[in-house]
């Protein structure tokens, strides 16, 4: 069984601290581990990491990387394939995509089942989740596309539901069902009916299926897809781009008469509102979840996280305040949907806090922007031990680097220097220059930019070891 992991998604619903650049799969919401870790954590139960494939887009490749290496710090190539989109076109050409990669580059058979998870659910107990694993390959092997369906406890509004009909399916037992239908994210009426009648179940958004099963409905209910995946694995991906804009609900899953559903009886929770998380952290006597320099007072029933300053609440009850360098949301719990209304706004007036963080992360480590204005810029640089930036210039402005903590190596023009703490280096424009970490700890400096233009895209790479071609250090 081979297990595609999906985190290509730019999830917004945990904004201001999920965001385009740095999405929710990898924020480490609920102990030290991110969401994406957690991920492989719960599947490597039922299958080794080099039988597991993440399934993201360049921009988040080294995110996932970095994860990766944190998760298999002894296994340099990490095991897990991590499998880039040529573009987004959600995830049925995702799958596809996999599937082709799958055949193609590691060997996979028709007969071997494929098992899909979004990289950002939370699941407990996990050490139970391989058992369902393992359940649904064998139904997958009887040829049917077997989902995870969750018991609703209350009428949610934010989950698609599944129907569920009559037990099904030669020797696969009475807790396999039939799928009557799908529905999409009801009205609360609806979800309330959906709960007294009974019968119903959360869509999880996890699926086995054959890969041959999968082929054969996609070439009954997709065939443009099905089509793409007769070619060969750099054809396909030169040509993803052509391929629908569509999920494998829609696609597949809401249209084949062999979907089958297997109760999932675990918590399980996707994580997708800030009511979502309030519901799975645990609480004080005041039923508060108050994470960072918080003071409470007469506030009950919150969800309060800060990040460096301090923030008191006086006489708040069922509210939700999230606090970054950059943004704070305040919203009444029951209201946490709207976010994505919020961010919609601001991508709509080309709001930069609809996308990026004040931190940015790099695949050599990262940069905070600390203080900015018409003609500067101040960051606070982090450089991981043996990494490396590119090799670069600027048309439009020069650099003045300060080292707090560390040795950098600096390359300028054809001159290569050491910089230690406290002292400085000056890169003027339009001058090549490199800054490297050769030491075992991270490298911290402070840069001051100074130019008519001091944007992240002024940068003309000559070399990079990342091979990136996008704009940034």
């Amino acid at each position: 069984m081979k297990v595609f992991i999906l985190a290509g998604g730019s999830g917004t619903r945990l904004w201001p601290l999920s965001r385009k650049r740095y999405p929710k799969q990898f924020l480490r919401l609920n102990g030290d581990a991110s969401l994406l870790q957690q991920t492989v954590r719960r599947v490597s139960g039922a299958v080794r990491p080099e039988d597991i494939v993440v399934i993201t887009n360049s921009d988040y490749k080294f995110h996932v990387a970095s994860d990766m290496g944190t998760l298999f710090p002894a296994h340099p190539g990490h095991n897990v394939h991590i499998l880039l989109e040529p573009a987004g076109r959600n995830t049925a050409p995702a799958i596809a995509f996999g599937i082709r990669f799958c055949k193609e580059r590691l060997g996979s058979k028709d007969g071997e089942v494929i098992f899909i998870s979004p990289s950002d659910h939370i699941i407990k107990p996990a050490e139970r989740f391989p058992e369902y694993m393992k359940r649904a390959e064998e139904v997958a092997q009887e040829g049917y596309i077997v989902t995870f369906g969750v018991k609703p406890y209350r009428p949610e509004t934010g989950y698609g539901y599944i129907k569920a009909g009559k037990g099904r399916g030669k020797g696969t037992g009475t807790e396999v069902y039939s799928v009557e239908e799908f529905t999409e994210k009801p009205e609360l009426e609806t979800a309330q009916r959906y709960i007294n009648e009974g019968g119903y179940f959360w869509n999880s958004g996890m699926f086995a299926f054959r890969i041959d099963t999968m082929l054969e409905e996609l070439g009954a209910y997709a065939p443009q897809i099905r089509e793409m995946c007769n070619k060969p694995f750099d054809e396909m991906a030169a040509s993803f781009t052509q391929m629908p804009d569509i999920s494998i609900d829609y696609a597949v899953a809401e249209k084949s008469k062999r979907v089958v559903t297997l109760p999932l009886d675990c918590y399980w929770n996707d994580i997708g509102s800030w009511d979502a998380l309030y519901e799975v952290l645990p609480k004080d006597p005041d039923g508060n979840i108050a994470l960072g320099n918080i003071l409470t007072v007469d506030t009950k029933d919150s969800l309060i996280i800060g990040n460096k300053r301090l923030i008191s609440t006086i006489g708040l009850e069922g509210h939700l305040i999230i606090e970054t360098d950059d943004a704070i949301l305040i919203a009444k719990k029951g209201e946490a949907q709207k976010v994505k209304d919020v961010v919609k706004v601001l991508q709509e007036t080309d709001r930069k806090e609809a996308e990026e963080h004040v931190t940015t992360y790099r695949p050599w480590g990262s940069y905070t922007i600390l203080e900015e204005g018409p003609r500067y810029k101040i960051k606070r640089i982090v450089v991981n031990p043996g990494a490396k930036l590119s090799l670069q210039m600027h048309y439009h402005r020069s650099e003045h680097w300060v080292v707090v903590t560390g040795a950098a190596k600096v390359t300028i023009g054809d001159k290569e220097i050491f910089v230690h703490e406290n002292e400085s280096a000056y890169v003027p424009k339009s001058t090549l220059h490199r800054l490297e970490n050769p030491g075992r700890v991270p490298l911290e400096i402070i840069e001051v930019q100074n130019g008519e233009y001091v944007g992240e895209d002024d940068i003309q790479r000559i070399e990079d070891v990342y091979d990136r071609k996008s704009d940034g250090a």
